[in-house]
């Protein structure tokens, strides 16, 4: 039983973990990602759908976006989702597809950005830490030996301090691309 209360912590972290690492994905680094996209929704028949559904993105120079819908009739659509979005983009229609010329950031946005992350990475120890917390309280419901128990807790503490660093790492790489001119 105490085993089945680690893997359950071990999985709701790496949930913590892997949304952490989609929303690092959204944050621009100013080089063109399809994945700074994936946030963004349209109405495609009464469904909020995203973009990356009803169009193929492609990268065709580092700068630069490409996005062209499946169905022509949603472009106006794609263009409105991607001018109201928090991305700070402006799309430029060519009748077939929609532009996205990702500009050169500044130092200054940079290091809004990595505050930005720094925000993110708080979270997301925050969310492995709650799980903590939980774990350790199951495990205090179980009636162990007082030995077990401070081994199992010990094990939880283990898990955490391992995911935490992987939190750490994520961060660093992100705000090292950041950083990147």
């Amino acid at each position: 039983m105490p085993d089945m209360v680690l893997l359950e912590a071990e999985e709701k972290m790496d949930k913590v973990i892997d949304n952490y690492n989609n929303e690092l994905q959204t944050i621009r680094t100013g080089r063109a990602n399809p994945a700074l996209l994936d946030q963004i929704t349209i109405d495609y028949y009464g469904v909020p759908t995203p973009i990356r559904q009803v169009a193929q993105i492609s990268v065709p120079e580092p700068s630069q976006l490409y996005i062209k819908p499946y169905d022509k009739s949603v472009l106006k659509q794609i263009e409105t989702a991607i001018q109201v979005s928090k991305l700070g983009l402006n799309p430029q229609d060519d009748g077939n597809g929609i532009r996205l010329i990702i500009p050169k950031m500044t130092e200054e946005r940079r290091k809004e950005l990595v505050k930005q992350v720094g925000k993110l990475e708080e979270q997301a120890k925050v969310g492995v830490r709650n799980v903590r917390r939980d774990a350790n309280d199951e495990l205090k419901k179980l009636k162990l030996t007082e030995d077990d128990e401070k081994g199992y807790l010990e094990d939880v503490q283990t898990l955490t301090d391992k995911k935490i660093k992987v939190i750490d790492e994520l961060t660093a790489k992100k705000s090292e691309e950041l950083m990147h001119i």
